[in-house]
Protein backbone atom coordinates (compact mmCIF):
# COMPACT_ATOMS: atom_id res chain seq x y z
CA UNK A 1 0.00 0.00 0.00
CA UNK A 2 2.68 2.53 0.98
CA UNK A 3 5.64 1.47 -1.15
CA UNK A 4 7.19 4.97 -1.50
CA UNK A 5 7.04 7.30 1.47
CA UNK A 6 8.21 10.91 1.40
CA UNK A 7 9.18 11.89 4.95
CA UNK A 8 9.49 15.65 5.38
CA UNK A 9 11.98 16.56 8.06
CA UNK A 10 12.11 19.60 10.34
CA UNK A 11 15.59 18.54 11.51
CA UNK A 12 14.71 19.15 15.15
CA UNK A 13 13.35 17.04 18.03
CA UNK A 14 9.88 17.63 16.51
CA UNK A 15 10.78 14.84 14.06
CA UNK A 16 11.29 12.06 16.60
CA UNK A 17 7.66 10.80 16.77
CA UNK A 18 7.14 10.80 12.99
CA UNK A 19 10.43 9.00 12.37
CA UNK A 20 9.42 6.25 14.79
CA UNK A 21 5.98 6.02 13.22
CA UNK A 22 7.38 5.78 9.69
CA UNK A 23 9.95 3.23 10.84
CA UNK A 24 7.10 0.95 11.97
CA UNK A 25 4.97 1.66 8.91
CA UNK A 26 7.85 1.03 6.51
CA UNK A 27 8.55 -2.35 8.12
CA UNK A 28 4.90 -3.40 7.78
CA UNK A 29 4.60 -2.30 4.13
CA UNK A 30 8.18 -3.01 3.03
CA UNK A 31 8.37 0.65 2.01
CA UNK A 32 11.20 2.77 0.75
CA UNK A 33 11.51 6.09 2.57
CA UNK A 34 12.90 9.31 1.15
CA UNK A 35 13.85 11.97 3.70
CA UNK A 36 13.56 15.58 2.57
CA UNK A 37 14.32 18.89 4.24
CA UNK A 38 14.34 22.44 2.93
CA UNK A 39 17.02 24.80 4.19
CA UNK A 40 15.44 28.24 4.49
CA UNK A 41 18.16 30.80 5.15
CA UNK A 42 18.51 34.54 4.72
CA UNK A 43 22.29 34.88 4.88
CA UNK A 44 25.27 32.80 3.76
CA UNK A 45 26.34 32.24 7.37
CA UNK A 46 22.85 31.09 8.31
CA UNK A 47 22.76 28.81 5.25
CA UNK A 48 26.07 27.21 6.22
CA UNK A 49 24.96 26.65 9.82
CA UNK A 50 21.53 25.29 8.84
CA UNK A 51 23.00 23.06 6.13
CA UNK A 52 25.41 21.50 8.62
CA UNK A 53 22.61 20.94 11.16
CA UNK A 54 20.41 19.48 8.41
CA UNK A 55 23.08 17.06 7.22
CA UNK A 56 23.67 15.75 10.76
CA UNK A 57 19.95 15.33 11.46
CA UNK A 58 19.13 13.70 8.12
CA UNK A 59 22.06 11.27 8.29
CA UNK A 60 21.06 10.26 11.83
CA UNK A 61 17.50 9.47 10.66
CA UNK A 62 18.83 7.75 7.52
CA UNK A 63 21.08 5.46 9.57
CA UNK A 64 18.23 4.65 11.95
CA UNK A 65 16.07 3.51 9.02
CA UNK A 66 18.88 1.67 7.24
CA UNK A 67 19.86 -0.13 10.46
CA UNK A 68 16.35 -1.62 10.35
CA UNK A 69 16.90 -2.75 6.74
CA UNK A 70 14.62 -0.06 5.32
CA UNK A 71 15.53 1.24 1.88
CA UNK A 72 16.10 4.91 2.65
CA UNK A 73 17.50 7.89 0.77
CA UNK A 74 17.51 11.64 1.22
CA UNK A 75 17.72 14.99 -0.49
CA UNK A 76 17.95 18.57 0.67
CA UNK A 77 16.32 21.56 -0.97
CA UNK A 78 16.89 25.28 -0.54
CA UNK A 79 14.34 28.07 -0.61
CA UNK A 80 10.81 28.66 0.58
CA UNK A 81 9.73 25.46 2.40
CA UNK A 82 6.13 25.27 1.13
CA UNK A 83 7.18 25.84 -2.48
CA UNK A 84 10.07 23.38 -2.39
CA UNK A 85 8.00 20.70 -0.64
CA UNK A 86 5.27 21.03 -3.28
CA UNK A 87 7.89 20.62 -6.02
CA UNK A 88 9.24 17.51 -4.30
CA UNK A 89 5.75 16.10 -3.72
CA UNK A 90 4.98 16.48 -7.42
CA UNK A 91 8.38 15.31 -8.69
CA UNK A 92 7.73 11.58 -8.24
CA UNK A 93 4.96 9.16 -7.43
CA UNK A 94 4.67 8.98 -3.63
CA UNK A 95 2.18 6.70 -1.90
CA UNK A 96 2.33 8.70 1.32
CA UNK A 97 3.73 12.02 2.53
CA UNK A 98 4.52 12.15 6.24
CA UNK A 99 5.58 14.99 8.52
CA UNK A 100 5.51 16.14 12.10
CA UNK A 101 3.40 19.14 13.04
CA UNK A 102 4.44 21.83 15.46
CA UNK A 103 1.03 22.27 17.03
CA UNK A 104 0.65 25.96 16.17
CA UNK A 105 -2.81 27.40 16.41
CA UNK A 106 -4.27 29.25 13.40
CA UNK A 107 -2.43 32.47 14.28
CA UNK A 108 0.89 30.61 14.57
CA UNK A 109 0.32 29.00 11.18
CA UNK A 110 -0.32 32.46 9.72
CA UNK A 111 2.89 33.86 11.24
CA UNK A 112 5.17 30.87 10.67
CA UNK A 113 3.54 29.33 7.63
CA UNK A 114 2.38 25.78 7.51
CA UNK A 115 3.78 23.19 5.13
CA UNK A 116 1.11 20.72 6.26
CA UNK A 117 -1.64 23.22 5.48
CA UNK A 118 -0.20 23.87 2.02
CA UNK A 119 0.02 20.13 1.31
CA UNK A 120 -3.48 19.53 2.61
CA UNK A 121 -4.86 21.92 0.01
CA UNK A 122 -2.53 21.29 -2.94
CA UNK A 123 -1.75 17.57 -3.22
CA UNK A 124 -3.94 14.52 -3.70
CA UNK A 125 -1.43 12.18 -2.06
CA UNK A 126 -2.36 10.70 1.33
CA UNK A 127 -0.88 12.87 4.06
CA UNK A 128 0.13 11.59 7.50
CA UNK A 129 0.79 14.17 10.21
CA UNK A 130 1.93 13.32 13.71
CA UNK A 131 2.17 15.86 16.52
CA UNK A 132 5.87 16.45 17.05
CA UNK A 133 7.41 16.87 20.44
CA UNK A 134 8.43 20.34 21.56
CA UNK A 135 11.67 21.77 20.28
Amino acid sequence: MYKKILLLMDCSPVDDPIIQHILSLAKIHNSSVHLFHVVHAHTLDQERALSEKTEISILKALMLLQDEQIDASYSIGEGEPSEEVLKKANSEHWDLIALATHGHKAFGDFIYGSVSNTLKHKVAIPLLTVQGKSK
